[in-house]
């Protein structure tokens, strides 16, 4: 008893707005011994998709019904806008459907008494993240009835008469089993179909592989569920893009059963393939699914301009509700990040300190004073109680974390083995002393496999971190080298401090996936499973 969830790329990314980069997820559904509600029958189960609006569980898409089924393999796909930035709550919900129900009833809105589903039998419901279905790529769950309770226990042929065929295409898991990527139409009445053309993402069909083997299925429709089997057979993505250029590939349709009854046996039918075209567009979920791993480094400005941590004007000061700005924002970013790293292990640094015992000036600490590991769970943050220097030199900080990011990753730009991208999560009072340094550190690194997000706390004049942003005209150096790309996103903290810590994630991680994906387009670098071999 299981509740299956397979996310795969659905489309190109698109761009919302300037900077914004959202990329279409494509969830597929199967559910497997499903709780029987019906007595003359078995069940027919379709699945709701709901997601979170301002607190209010809506209707986003819903499958079709599989009639007489306790183990839907559902064809719709739905599909859903994936955002890094925030944090996207969404749950499903299996329901039997009434012979006598009015499906066309318009159902938009969820409570927990199912007040709107008076026509239809609750088989189960299942909450989730979003980011752990991307990271994890498929999770299974048992599934419930809505009062707790398991959802779950433990052919006729057509001998008069022409078939109602379709098809269905399958990849092959990791583990051996086969997910249903594509279904198509029915074609009534015939032993010639022609199906429509459709489109299937690469990952979606063969995981990026064009050699992954695909297995496609051919049924006669029947009405009343039980689909009768045709035959089969296995093919590649490579093999099937041969059918080009009015040069069509053909393959035998096998009934495997069939074939070992009868020794004459060639084939139930064959499969023509007109015209097949592979073009490749990676995406930024295209590089986290292939494995591609977002590294964050945070670094935290403990200069003069803060003031002392010990005092309550400082901006360090821990306040009796037992936080404060720099607090908040990196609670605010890690709680989206977090589902990104496997080890969720993260270098957190200060600089601008005077430190204990010589109380020299410090570029580069631990916030956990150990110095030979800095990593923090779950970016844990430090309050550093000790004397702070005047002036502050914030390029250095960018020098140190950049040749941490260099030093990681030796021929990261041309490898697809292991893939990383290095991003620095600053946040300052905004005060740059040596703005000319700090702009030659920044496009420095823009040739790097690294972001730098910046946040602003404090009511400091932020017109310098503005500029660095690069927004609105390309970053130059003070010798006219130009940024390759644009990799700086400043966000001030104080346009949301009266705004739940979501917005602050999503503005702030806005950007972020257009910027991975461009570094690795840029060095034609694929994910790394989609590498040719």
């Amino acid at each position: 008893m299981a509740y299956t969830l397979g996310s795969t790329t659905e489309e190109q990314t698109r761009s919302v707005g300037p900077q914004h980069c959202v990329t279409r997820v494509e969830l597929s559904i199967t559910a497997s011994s499903l709780l029987d509600r019906d007595v003359a029958s078995k069940s027919d189960p379709f699945c709701v998709l709901f997601h979170e609006v301002d607190g209010n569980w809506m209707e986003l898409e819903r499958t079709e019904t599989a009639v007489n089924n306790l183990n839907p393999v559902f064809g719709v796909k739905f599909q859903v806008d994936y955002h890094f930035e925030e944090i996207q709550k969404l749950r499903f919900a299996l329901f039997d459907e009434d012979k006598c129900a009015h499906s066309s009833m318009n159902m938009t809105s969820w409570e927990n008494s199912f007040v709107h589903w008076e026509w239809y039998e609750t088989i189960s419901l299942f909450p989730f993240k979003f980011g752990p279905i991307v990271s994890n790529k498929k999770l299974h769950r048992p599934l419930i009835l809505a009062n707790g309770k398991p959802a779950g226990k433990g052919s006729i042929m057509d001998f008069f008469g022409k078939s109602d065929p379709y098809l269905e295409f399958h990849k092959q898991g990791e583990d051996g089993t086969w997910m249903l990527v594509h279904r198509t139409e029915v074609i009534k009445n015939t032993l010639d179909p022609s199906w429509k053309p459709f489109t299937v993402p690469l990952i979606s069909l063969c995981n990026g592989d064009v050699d992954r083997n695909i297995k496609v299925l051919c049924y006669d429709y029947d009405n009343d569920g039980g689909h009768d089997f045709i035959g089969e057979f296995q093919t590649t993505a490579a093999k099937m893009s041969e059918a080009q250029n009015s040069v069509e590939v053909e393959f035998d349709c096998i009934n495997p059963k069939k074939q070992k009854k009868k020794k004459n046996y060639k084939n139930s039918g064959f499969i023509i393939v007109k015209s097949c075209k592979i073009t490749r567009d990676y995406t930024f979920l295209d590089y986290i699914l292939g494995g591609c791993q977002l590294m964050f480094t945070v670094g935290i400005d403990f200069t003069a301009s803060n003031g002392n941590p010990r005092e309550p004007s400082s901006l360090h000061y821990i306040n009796p509700l037992g936080s404060n700005e720099y607090l908040a924002a990196i609670l605010a970013v890690g709680q989206i990040i977090q589902d990104y790293d496997t080890d969720k292990m993260f270098p957190a640094l200060g600089f601008g300190a005077q430190l204990a015992p010589d109380w020299k000036v410090s570029h580069e600490f631990a916030i956990n004073f150990d110095p030979t590991n800095p990593f923090c769970s779950d970016i844990q943050y430090l309050a550093v109680t000790s004397q702070v220097n005047g002036i502050s030199h914030f390029h250095l900080c960018l020098f140190l974390l950049t040749s941490l990011s260099v030093f990681s990753l030796p021929f990261l730009s041309t490898s697809t083995a292991l893939q990383q991208y290095f991003n620095l999560l600053i946040i300052t009072d905004g005060v740059i002393s040596d703005m000319d340094e700090t702009r030659d550190a920044i496009i420095q690194a823009s040739k790097l496999p690294m972001s730098i997000i910046i946040i602003g706390v404090g009511n400091a004049d932020f017109a310098a971190m503005e500029f660095l942003d690069g927004d609105a005209s390309v970053l130059r150096s003070s010798t006219g080298e130009e940024a390759v790309r644009d990799i700086v996103q400043f966000v001030p903290f104080r346009d949301f401090r009266n705004a739940p810590k979501e917005t602050l994630a999503k503005s702030v991680l806005a950007e972020l996936p257009q910027q991975v994906t461009q570094y690795f387009k840029q060095r034609n670098v694929p994910p790394a499973n989609s590498a040719p071999k």
